[in-house]
């Protein structure tokens, strides 16, 4: 069964900095015919910071949700960048280090059911730091966490985060078969 969506007809409906939202007519495997929103996204990365055997954090309020959250430096690609590149300028600018080597763990889609965007993750070590470089509207804290308890912060829920969650929990795996520390 082909379970392809069809494209009939696409309106944009908000043209933003960050993101683009389409309504889309469609048709459907069966025929029949409806409507999806959906956001347009260039894509981000994000990268898991380890320095010896901590954990480089950044808290930052993230306005959409109305709180404080502790995740993994992270940014947007501008259109047509080189991930890796992105991830290591996103590494110095949030946290001020320069990474001797970085590895992509995994890329996947953020929201799929509404976003296109793609996150590439990495993990970065052999850190030197240098000076943090945030974005003009950017606030952050940094915070160093041990990698051996890190999870706890997943499960007792102060990360809530999910790329951070899938970056510490790649981590863990990604220890046991490299040695990046």
């Amino acid at each position: 069964m082909n379970l392809k969506e069809e494209r009939i007809k696409s309106d944009l409906i908000y043209s933003g900095k960050i993101f683009n939202v389409y309504r889309d007519e469609v048709k459907l495997p069966n025929g029949k015919q409806t409507y999806r929103e959906s956001i347009d996204h260039d894509g981000a990365v994000a990268v898991v910071p380890l320095d010896r055997d901590d954990v480089i954090l950044v808290r930052q309020f993230r306005y959409p949700t109305g709180n404080e959250l502790l995740e993994i430096p992270a940014g947007k690609l501008n259109n047509g960048e080189n991930p890796e590149r992105c991830a290591l300028r996103e590494l110095e600018e949030e946290v001020g280090y320069t990474a001797g080597k970085i590895k992509k763990m995994a890329e996947f889609f953020l929201a799929p059911g509404y976003s296109n965007e793609l996150l590439h993750l990495f993990v970065a070590w052999d850190l030197n730091y240098g000076s943090q470089k945030p974005d003009d509207d950017e606030f952050l804290k940094i915070e160093r966490y041990s990698s051996k308890n890190i999870l706890n912060l997943v499960s007792n829920g102060n990360i809530r985060d999910a790329k951070t969650i899938i970056g510490l929990y790649m981590l863990m795996d990604y220890m046991k078969v490299m040695k990046c520390t």
